[in-house]
């Protein structure tokens, strides 16, 4: 089963174009949708998952209409939106069992054999009397997770599902994510590289509304490969490497800064060619030959 979005576009009331004929095929397992904040990414994510209307285009997730079929969609989706609230004073246990019985689980005891499984899964349950309010972010996200996978979906979207969280949360989440993703089409949207990098076995960048770039991470890399070059300068020579060459990013390190360009060819000067990251992909895709990203 595949998720299949065809001239996709959406313009809000304000003038904004959010997405702009976007066209992507989504097969099952991880998926990563790559892009800056405001790129579209959580435009496309809404639509999706039934939240709001495009002005033109389809999407279908196997046989189901996703535009005119919501209820049918609804059934085989879950989704963990960028900004996921909770009830603070609720157990997680309390409130995972109310949200299955909004999924239709009604039978008490599969209810209850569900909510512990998932629970166990999210490395929650000995934390399920604990109200959710006193929940640290990574332990939330994870209870997010939780909820999405109540009904046993067949599409899961996360927004941005590891903004914010510390090193180790981050990992037990992505290690979650994985274990998903094996059999069930799950789209990770997010503006961080290496959450792709580690999890994803196809991707798109998108950005400004326009999808830049679909394909696997090793296909990507691969039509980079001779065309990354890395100098470290000096801080007054920015603006003048920046006049002379395509830069797509600038690090900070020990203070100074180290450039990474694009070029076909041995651009001289001192550059060095490098084996090029999902990151050098991303940030040529997003600047190209128009600006630099500071990081």
């Amino acid at each position: 089963m595949e998720l299949r979005i065809t001239n996709l576009s959406k313009t809000y009331s304000n003038g904004v174009r959010a997405l702009k004929n976007v066209n992507l095929i989504i097969p099952m397992g991880m998926y990563g949708l790559l892009g800056p904040n405001g790129a579209g990414k959580s435009t496309l994510m809404r639509t999706i998952a039934t939240l709001q209307e495009p002005d033109e285009g389809s999407i279908t997730f196997g046989d189901i209409d996703v535009l005119t079929q919501k209820s049918a969609v609804r059934q085989t989706l879950g989704y963990l939106p960028q900004e996921f609230g909770v009830y603070p004073k609720v157990g997680a246990e309390m409130l995972l069992d109310h949200l299955a019985v909004l999924k239709g689980i009604t039978n008490r005891s599969e209810r209850k054999e569900i909510v512990k499984a998932l629970l166990v899964k999210t490395n929650l349950y000995d934390h399920r009397k604990k109200n959710l309010g006193g929940y640290s972010g990574g332990m939330k996200q994870r209870f997010g997770i939780a909820q999405a996978l109540l009904a046993n979906p067949k599409l899961i979207i996360v927004d941005e599902p590891t903004a914010g969280l510390d090193p180790a949360e981050r990992n037990r989440f992505l290690n979650l994510l994985s274990e998903i993703g094996e059999n069930t089409v799950v789209i990770l949207s997010t503006h961080i590289v290496e959450d792709v990098k580690e999890l994803c076995t196809n991707m798109a960048v998108i950005n400004q509304g326009e999808v830049l770039l679909t394909g696997t991470p090793s296909g990507a890399l691969s039509n980079l490969e001779g065309k990354i070059w890395r100098k470290q300068i000096g801080k007054t020579e920015i603006d003048d490497y920046k006049s002379r060459f395509n830069v797509i990013s600038e690090k900070r390190i020990a203070g100074q800064p180290v450039l990474h360009i694009f070029s076909d060819n041995d651009p001289g000067d001192g550059f060095a060619q490098m084996v090029p990251d999902l990151e050098d992909v991303y940030f040529t895709e997003i600047f190209g030959k128009t600006a630099a990203a500071v990081s």
